[in-house]
């Protein structure tokens, strides 16, 4: 029988190791270790934050296009479900619900341009009138301005236009150009919309399935719930842009502004563009104002489109999006801010979005809901992986037991033997 060999360590096998001092590390404060750990973390996901964005600068007439389809997709898939529980095929309720929309815009373009048309064509003779007045303002107002001044002013103005001719031209020419993208994107979202209302599910599918097999669960339940609060999203930026349209509408109606129904219809419009649409619908409700009846009715019509924004930024934007898309009213002011400095126009209209989806992504992820989501149905549903540590922890131990027991034993075969004892 073998002695056993002395155990030489008298603090056992699990004592602690002796600390060895270092000098480097005990001259920083504690604090100040913490601070620079948090500081080259936070500073490398701000620099990979920038480099995405940099990069996605340069696909923004690829990504901006599928975003506003993703969006239009949020806002018609209910009008396609309904069409499938009436037993319509899937093609032709796709075919049915675009050819609609697309007819909708279309006519409520259509009848802010003819009515447009027709009003200033019979205001006409006002705007004539609105000029001269102007002139007499100029004149006989506190500037006390010349017939010579004026017609001096008018020259200068006249030659600083041929001297930046060049610079005139250019412009246009981008402007040609932004048009042209402008084509080039709305078909490219007609086109993304369509397979996103037809094939959204396998397309999503499809990207699930590219993730690990571990994570595809996760992945699925976690786009699942941002997509919930996309459509979420889109339908209340739609109240607000009716609410938008029926105050300066009525507001314009009351006040005796004319062509006050295109006028609502052009702002329900305007208003899913952010800044620039507000700034276009309110100068042209303005301008009418001023045109037909005034100046003291072009200031009250100011103050109406004034008091209806601000209703829309300050209560309505923060207090009822927020709500829907489970935000603080402060961050979806921050979000809308900061998406129009990096971004312009478009940061503008998909940081709430945006936003809400990645919300909804990490508290999803950080409360591992796809362990409970019926909605998943079982689809793509691994074993969960604690379950799988518990029994491999198991399975260790029974070997560890069974190897001392019988030292002399087969450990392969012991091994075998727990996995088809213990289970999976």
């Amino acid at each position: 029988m073998s002695r056993p060999i002395p155990d030489n360590n008298p603090q056992g096998p699990a004592g602690p190791a002796p600390r060895v001092p270092d000098s480097t590390r005990d001259d920083v404060p504690y604090a100040l270790r913490i601070a620079a750990s948090w500081a080259w973390r936070i500073g490398l996901v701000i620099v990979v934050v920038g480099v995405l964005i940099w990069l996605l600068s340069y696909v923004s007439l690829l990504l901006i296009p599928v975003m506003i389809a993703a969006l239009m997709a949020g806002l018609l898939q209910p009008v396609v479900r309904f069409l499938l529980k009436a037993k319509v095929p899937r093609g032709l309720a796709v075919g049915i619900t675009i050819l609609g929309f697309l007819g909708l815009v279309s006519g409520a373009l259509s009848l802010v341009g003819r009515q447009l048309y027709f009003g200033f064509r019979e205001l006409w003779g006002q705007v004539l009138e609105g000029v001269r007045q102007i002139q007499t303002w100029l004149m006989d107002g506190p500037l006390r301005l010349t017939s010579a001044q004026l017609n001096d002013y008018i020259n200068d103005l006249l030659v600083q236009l041929q001297n930046n001719s060049s610079t005139i031209l250019s412009s246009a020419l981008t402007v040609g150009s932004t048009a042209g993208h402008l084509v080039t994107g709305l078909l490219l979202a007609i086109f993304s919309l369509i397979f996103f209302l037809l094939d959204g599910e396998r397309i999503w599918m499809f990207l699930v399935g590219l993730m690990p097999r571990r994570a595809r669960s996760a992945t699925n339940g976690a786009g699942r719930k941002g997509w919930t609060s996309l459509v979420q999203y889109i339908r209340i930026q739609v109240f607000v842009a009716a609410v938008d349209a029926v105050g300066i509408g009525v507001g314009a109606a009351i006040i005796g502004v004319p062509l006050a129904l295109p006028l609502a219809v052009l702002v329900f419009l305007g208003s899913f563009i952010p800044i620039v649409g507000a700034l276009v619908t309110g100068f042209v409700a303005v301008l009418l104002a001023l045109v037909a009846n005034g100046w003291v009715n072009a200031i009250i019509m100011l103050a109406i489109v004034l008091g209806v924004q601000q209703l829309e930024s300050h209560v309505l934007q923060p207090l009822i999006m927020g709500k829907a898309v489970s935000l603080h009213p402060l961050a979806v002011v921050l979000a809308v801010a900061g998406g129009t400095m990096v971004a312009g126009i478009p940061g503008a209209l998909f940081a709430v979005p945006v936003m809400a989806i990645l919300n909804t992504v990490v508290k999803y992820i950080a409360a591992r809901g796809w362990e409970h989501d019926d909605a998943l149905g079982g689809r793509l549903r691994p074993p969960d992986p604690v379950l799988q540590a518990e029994a491999g922890t198991a399975r260790t131990t029974a070997r560890t037991k069974r190897q001392k027991e019988a030292p002399g034993g087969d450990e392969s075969g012991t091994a075998t033997e727990d996995r088809n004892e213990l289970p999976k």
